[in-house]
């Protein structure tokens, strides 16, 4: 699974790096089309992450995320074959909905195989991701210098033969134990566990409402710094792709290390303290990047870029082990299919958050790092009641036994 994530992430580099220039200059639309068009796709794949946690916990993991890789591969081929505003429209929805599932399904598939190193498994597999995206990312940049309409054809034909490999890496990958597929097909266990849902959960509801807001650290990396660098004028813009570099050298190095500190529990949810100080400051640098020179302007955005991305960090080892250990084993599926709804959401309410902040000038900034801390200290209190898991006290999801 972790080689999979590393090709299905080269392959997402290949085309997101260059799929605004691909429906610009091959399929000629205009930046009202382009922004409709990833705006729906976006709000369509929101529903990819609970539908596919909901179904893998019924049906065999390995099974529904191959079908899940080959529908993304075939909307990827697809787009190739058409201008149509209306079919493009249509098969972006496609694969976003389908990689917005094919995500839940890989945490769920960590979280039923890792057990009591599922954090450090996180760690690894953003680590792999992380280079992935690089890799493809640099791979396209070799290829648009080309700059020909075969150039953009072949990164997304590339891209939707990464998929293909991914499903066949699946098709090898053990089927892990299905705690919620017992279940089902028990007649001995109350009807009250058989129907834990969800949505019917307030704290748990209340938990992917305020991870929503935590992950909007993506939408200041691909939104909020290129965008505040160009508005205030004073750092130059060479800066952006700079500090993108950064995020990821920071991501390959430190994840796997920072993860021990979330081993537990109640180790994650103590870990939202030092993450509400890390968007605070980020914020905070960011306000005062507008107020210097160009210097100082450089140092400050490079600290803030640092510390959104150490918020960054924290949140993905905290969000991986509060989502979990939130979550019944009897739904697992159904819990982290909510919960992968957030940074779906996000998507949506990331880049009108940066944007306001931009717009309302340095204080912006610092009201942003400001609520987003607030919202960690919000969580903080929402998940006081969680039990502490220790490591040795499970394994593959099911308690141990102890004398």
């Amino acid at each position: 699974m972790v080689v999979a994530a590393l090709v299905d992430r080269i392959g997402s580099g290949l085309w997101a790096s260059v799929s605004v220039l691909y429906f610009t200059y091959v399929s000629a639309l205009t930046v009202t089309e382009i922004g409709t068009l990833a705006a729906t796709a976006g709000a369509v794949g929101i529903a990819g992450a609970p539908l596919a946690g909901r179904i893998a916990d019924r049906l065999p993991l390995t099974r529904v995320l191959v079908a899940t890789q080959l529908a993304r591969s075939l909307a990827s081929l697809a787009l190739l074959t058409t201008d149509n505003y209306v079919l493009l429209l249509a098969y972006s929805a496609v694969g976003s909905f389908g990689d917005r599932a094919s995500s839940v399904l890989t945490k769920l598939y960590a979280t039923r195989v890792a057990g009591p190193d599922r954090v450090r498994y996180q760690a690894l597999h953003r680590t792999v991701a992380n280079a992935g995206w690089a890799l493809g990312g640099l791979t396209a940049a070799a290829a648009l210098a080309v700059g020909s309409r075969d150039a953009y054809q072949w990164l997304l034909l590339g891209d939707a033969l990464s998929f293909v490999a991914c499903a066949l890496i699946a098709l090898r990958c053990g089927e892990p134990p299905s705690p919620s597929r017992r279940v089902a097909a028990s007649t001995d266990v109350p009807h009250a566990i058989k129907r834990a849902n969800p949505w019917r959960d307030r704290t748990y509801l209340a938990y992917v409402t305020t991870e929503t807001v935590l992950f909007l650290d993506d939408a200041v990396f691909k939104i909020g710094l290129p965008l505040w660098i160009a508005h205030t004028g004073t750092a130059p813009n060479g800066l952006a792709p700079l500090l993108m570099v950064l995020n990821n050298v920071m991501v390959v190095v430190l994840q796997v290390p920072l993860a021990r500190f979330g081993a537990t529990t109640q180790a994650a949810r103590s870990l939202l303290l030092p993450l509400s100080a890390a968007f605070a400051l980020g914020g905070v640098t960011m306000a005062f990047s507008a107020t210097g020179g160009p210097l100082a302007a450089t140092l400050l955005l490079t600290a803030s870029a640092a510390l959104f991305t150490l918020a960054e960090m924290l949140h993905a080892t905290v969000s991986w082990e509060l989502s979990v250990a939130l979550a019944p084993d009897t739904a697992q599926g159904a819990y982290l299919g909510v919960h992968g709804m957030a940074q779906s959401a996000q998507r949506s309410v990331g880049p009108l958050a940066v944007t306001a902040a931009i717009a309302s000038g340095p204080f912006g900034w610092a009201a942003f790092g400001s609520a987003v801390a607030l919202t960690c200290i919000a969580q903080h209190r929402l998940v006081r009641d969680l039990p502490t898991r220790k490591p040795e006290e499970r394994t593959g999801g099911r308690p141990v036994r102890r004398p």
